[in-house]
C-alpha cells in the first residue's frame, strides 16, 4: 500500500518474508510485445533475456530450476509460495542450474529436515536472476493468450524501447540448445545383465537413476554421437532422453535415430520422443505456451486409462503427419488432444512426450519404465498388443 513502511510479500503462515521496503530494489520483466511487469529484484541478479514460459508446478522448484530442457528459458511459477522447503542437493537434476531466470510470485523462507540452504541463496550462488511480487497470475494469461515470447529481466526502464529489441533478440547459442547441454563424454552407471544407451540431449539425473535402478548396466553417451559408434557399444536398448529447444535442428541426432531404428529397441522421453518421430518420418510444431508443470492429464489410447504426468515441452509431434509412418498414437493429452506418445505396429519402438520418471509429479507412469527394461530383459514383450 501507499506510504507503507513494509513490503509484505504475499505469503502467509510459517515461512513468511517480509521486506523492508527501503531495501528493495525494483526490477522488471519486460516482454518483446511491449509489457512491463514491476516487481522485487533479488540481490545479485542481473539482466538475464529468454524464452518467457510458465510452470504450473506447486513443488519441484529445485528440479525445475536444474533441467536442462529450460535453457535459454525465464521460468514464471504459477503457484504463489516458491521456497518453502529450501533447496536440498539430492532433487538437483544436474550439476547447475540451466534457467536464464526466474519469477515469482513470493520468495519463501523454507523449512523442511532436507534444506541445506535457501532458495534464495541457491539462486544468487549460481548467479541467477529472479524477480518476485510480479503478478504472476496476469503474466500467466497473457502468455496464454499470446503464446510464449522473449523477455528480459532488467534493472531499469531506462531506454525502454531498446530493453524491448533486446527482449526480442532471444537466440540459441551457435552451437544449439542441446549440444550446449549434453556432457561430452560417454559415462557409465550401474550394472546388470543388459546394458542400455541413453542418448544425452539433455538428460535428467533421474532418468539414469531410474534406469539404474531397474537392475541395468547404462552407458550414457553425448547427443551428437554417431549411429555406428552406439552399435558399436552393443547395447541391448536405447533411451532417447529430454532436452531444450526445437527437435527439427537437430539434424545430426535425427539422423542417428534414423540410422539405429530396427537394430534395437528404442524408447523416447519428451524430446526424445520428438526427435523419434522425426526419424520416422512425421513433422514436429512450436506449441502457443506449451506444457510445463506435474499436473498433465493424458489418455492411453488403448486402455482408455487416464493418468497424470510430469510435463516440460514447447514442441510437439503433429498428428497428421504420424500417418503412414508405422505407428500408432498411444497417449493423448486431454486438455488440448495433442499426440502424449506412440508405438511402432511392427517394431519394438515407442515414446512418449511426457516424463515417466515425473522428478517432480506424480509416478503414474513409471510403470512405462518398467515394462520398456523388462521386455529388454525378456520378462514381457510390450510390443505383443501395439498393432
Amino acid at each position: 500500500m501507499p506510504g507503507d513502511k513494509y513490503q509484505r510479500l504475499p505469503q502467509s503462515g510459517r515461512g513468511m518474508e517480509v521486506t523492508a521496503m527501503s531495501t528493495v530494489k525494483k526490477g522488471y520483466l519486460i516482454l518483446e510485445d511491449g509489457h512491463v511487469f514491476e516487481g522485487a529484484l533479488m540481490e545479485g541478479s542481473k539482466n538475464s533475456s529468454g524464452e518467457v514460459v510458465f510452470n504450473t508446478s506447486a513443488f519441484g522448484y529445485e528440479q525445475i530450476l536444474t533441467d536442462p530442457s529450460y535453457a535459454g528459458q525465464i521460468v514464471v511459477m504459477t503457484y504463489p509460495l516458491i521456497g518453502n522447503y529450501g533447496v536440498s542437493s539430492r532433487l538437483l537434476e544436474a550439476d547447475r542450474p540451466w534457467v536464464k531466470g526466474f519469477v515469482v510470485r513470493g520468495l519463501n523462507i523454507g523449512e523442511h529436515y532436507e534444506k541445506e540452504e535457501e532458495l534464495k541463496e541457491f539462486l544468487q550462488k549460481n548467479q541467477l536472476a529472479c524477480i518476485s511480487g510480479i503478478d504472476t497470475r496476469a503474466l500467466t494469461r497473457l502468455i496464454r493468450n499470446k503464446g510464449t515470447m522473449g523477455g528480459l529481466i532488467s534493472d531499469t526502464l531506462d531506454d525502454l524501447e531498446d530493453l524491448i529489441r533486446r527482449a526480442r533478440a532471444v537466440v540459441p547459442p551457435p552451437e544449439g540448445f542441446v549440444r550446449q547441454v549434453s556432457r561430452k563424454d560417454v559415462a557409465t552407471l550401474g550394472s546388470g545383465d543388459k546394458r542400455i544407451v541413453l542418448v544425452d540431449y539433455g538428460t535428467k539425473k533421474s532418468i539414469a537413476s531410474s534406469i539404474v535402478g531397474r537392475g541395468c548396466e547404462l552407458i550414457i553417451v553425448p547427443a551428437d554421437t554417431p549411429a555406428h559408434e552406439i552399435m558399436q557399444i552393443s547395447p541391448d536398448g536405447l533411451v532417447l532422453s529430454n532436452g531444450p529447444g526445437d527437435p527439427a535442428e537437430c539434424d545430426y541426432a535425427i539422423k542417428a535415430v534414423k540410422e539405429l531404428i530396427g537394430s534395437m529397441p528404442i524408447l523416447g522421453i519428451c524430446l526424445g520422443h520428438q526427435i523419434l518421430s522425426l526419424a520416422l518420418g512425421a513433422n514436429t510444431r512450436k506449441m502457443v505456451f506449451g506444457h510445463r508443470g506435474s499436473n498433465h492429464p493424458v489418455k492411453d489410447m488403448r486402455t482408455g486409462k487416464i493418468y497424470i504426468t510430469a510435463q516440460n515441452h514447447g514442441y510437439v509431434a503433429d498428428e497428421s503427419s504420424l500417418a503412414g509412418r508405422g505407428v500408432d498414437v498411444l497417449f493423448k493429452n486431454l486438455n488440448d488432444g495433442t499426440v502424449e506418445g506412440i508405438i511402432h505396429r511392427e517394431l519394438p519402438i515407442m515414446s512418449v512426450q511426457f516424463h515417466p520418471e515425473a522428478s517432480p509429479g506424480p509416478i503414474d507412469t513409471a510403470y512405462i519404465l518398467d515394462d520398456f527394461i523388462e521386455s529388454i530383459k525378456g520378462n514381457t514383450n510390450i510390443f505383443l498388443d501395439c498393432g
